[in-house]
């Protein structure tokens, strides 16, 4: 019983072992085998109290040593100033008025109490190293020993059988672990896993039982009641910090919660708005619809920043030097590396809101046309007639031009056009009206719209006319040019009207017609 309530006052109390480690209102503390005996608190002639501490604590343990002790050796002396307790006349402790006075008793009966209390105290010690207690404190060492022992057979033995058990159990119910698409375990290495941990938790409890054991074994005997009480702070120190950390972060916890919940719902509450806004059942002059989502996007990312701002006094350890340095670090990082980045960014922003083009939209953007496939944040991805993703950074865009085929097409309709050349000897009414039939013969132009043609030029050679026609599907451009070409080209030779360049007749003999011969 005396074992068990030692090692329950160990759990519950953190005893000092350094008289300087004390609180100074307490005094200074005589130890005599790792037991506080009593405190002094004041000096004597020119000794201090810490001084007087060590020297009785020293003196009191070398009394335990001496194999002759006898209790009745143990004297008080009294004078008009100090009273002496001393052992065959060398002074243990000497007790002045003050002394006395601190504890609030008379100087001869603190004496008589301090007196007491070495005697037990050397008593104690004595019995607990005499060699009949000592063989039983063996015994009961032995038998720890072997209880652990057992223990660690029967849980390694029952921990096995119960893991195969397990397996034997689970196999047939355990599935593939996946996210999306990709199988990220298996069940062979779900079993596999599931075996890891069974076999960590049963080394965890075999390392339990024997650091419970060993500090067990070394409070029996009095040269290892220090390590005892290491093994118990070792665990003790690391919780009693942790759980006094806690206890203070609650406050701040409660406030993070209180912050973080009222960014929440106010998020909540704009995310709302937004898709009313992109629904258009919530309509604001000035505002399109298109531009709901990005603008949500971006208050959401200030909010969560001014959020994480406010939160950041309260969150531990925010205040360190080397939490500054961290954060400090990664902000140069994100400085230096991020430049372009950056710049992208912003000009996605600005592009968002000038709305240049929508997805599916028919663009040409600097060299690339195509249908805008995806726009994000830092790119614009466009898809070309050739099947070819070009991905293009928002920043080029911005400082570009951009042409846009298809925002008036749908109503308008979007203007094709393409030019050619003849000679003054053929009626510029004649090369309308087969350019006009041309055009109105092609499929995807729009025959309620009649197509125009402009007189480009008059050159030395050759007059340039351009065909105008409508069509409402700019994303099929490249094959309406296509069809409208060898539509003029078929037109032009049912005619008898020979399409060539001035080039081509300089080198020609004259004789023969470049007009193309019907089947």
């Amino acid at each position: 019983m005396k074992l068990i309530f030692s090692l329950l006052l160990l759990l519950g109390v953190s005893q000092g072992v350094n008289a300087q480690t004390e609180p100074i209102d307490k005094g200074f503390p005589v130890i005599s085998h790792r037991d506080t005996l009593f405190h002094i608190k004041n000096k004597l002639g020119s000794l201090p109290a810490t001084e007087r501490a060590q020297r009785s604590s020293e003196k009191i343990e070398r009394l335990a040593e001496d194999l002759l002790f006898l209790p009745d050796s143990v004297k008080i002396k009294s004078d008009t100033v100090v009273t002496d307790v001393a052992y065959k006349g060398d002074i243990l402790i000497s007790l002045s008025n003050a002394d006395a006075g601190s504890v609030g008793m008379d100087r001869k009966v603190l004496a008589q109490t301090y007196r007491q209390i070495i005697i037990k105290n050397v008593e104690q010690y004595k019995k607990e190293t005499d060699l009949t207690e000592l063989l039983k404190r063996a015994a009961m060492g032995l038998l720890i020993l072997f209880l652990l022992i057992l223990c660690i057979f029967y849980l390694n033995k029952y921990f096995n059988r119960f893991t195969a058990w397990l397996g034997i159990k689970v196999k047939d119910k355990l599935g593939n672990i996946k996210i999306k698409d990709y199988e990220l375990i298996n069940r062979e290495n779900e079993l596999l896993l599931i075996n890891r941990v069974l076999g960590l938790l049963k080394l965890f409890l075999i390392v339990m039982l024997v650091y419970v054991a060993l500090p067990l074994i070394f409070q029996l005997f009095p040269w290892t009641k220090p390590w005892s009480d290491r093994l118990i702070s070792f665990v003790l120190v690391p919780l009693k910090s942790m759980f006094g950390a806690i206890v203070n972060f609650i406050p701040n916890f409660i406030k993070i919660l209180v912050i973080f919940f009222v960014f929440r719902y106010l998020k909540k509450g704009i995310r709302f708005l937004s898709h009313e806004i992109e629904t258009e059942k919530l309509k604001i002059t000035g505002f399109y619809p298109d531009w709901a989502k990005p603008t949500y996007n971006i208050v959401r990312i200030v909010l969560d920043a001014f959020m994480l701002v406010v939160i950041w006094p309260s969150i531990p350890g925010s205040d360190s030097d080397i939490f500054k340095g961290v954060s400090v670090f990664l902000g140069l990082l994100i400085s230096f590396g991020s430049s372009s980045a950056i710049s992208n960014g912003v000009a996605g922003m600005v592009i968002t809101y000038m709305r240049p083009f929508a997805i599916g939209d028919t663009v040409k953007i600097g060299d690339v046309e195509g249908d805008v496939l995806e726009k994000s944040l830092l790119v614009t991805r466009l898809v070309t007639v050739k099947n070819e993703i070009v991905t293009i950074p928002n920043s080029a865009i911005l400082n570009g031009n951009t042409i846009n085929y298809s925002s008036l097409s749908k109503k308008g309709g979007l203007v094709l056009h393409s030019k050619i050349t003849l000679g003054y000897d053929i009626p510029w009414q004649t090369i309308h009206k087969l350019l006009i039939e041309a055009a109105l013969a092609t499929e995807d132009i729009i025959k309620e719209k009649q197509p125009y043609v402009f007189q480009k030029s008059l050159d030395d050679w050759y007059v340039t006319y351009q065909i105008n026609a409508y069509t409402s599907k700019p994303e099929k451009m490249g094959r309406i040019y296509s069809e409208l070409h060898k539509n003029i080209h078929d037109a032009f030779d049912a005619a008898g009207v020979e399409i060539m360049s001035p080039h081509y007749r300089a080198i020609r003999d004259g004789n023969e017609s470049t007009i193309g011969k019907g089947e």
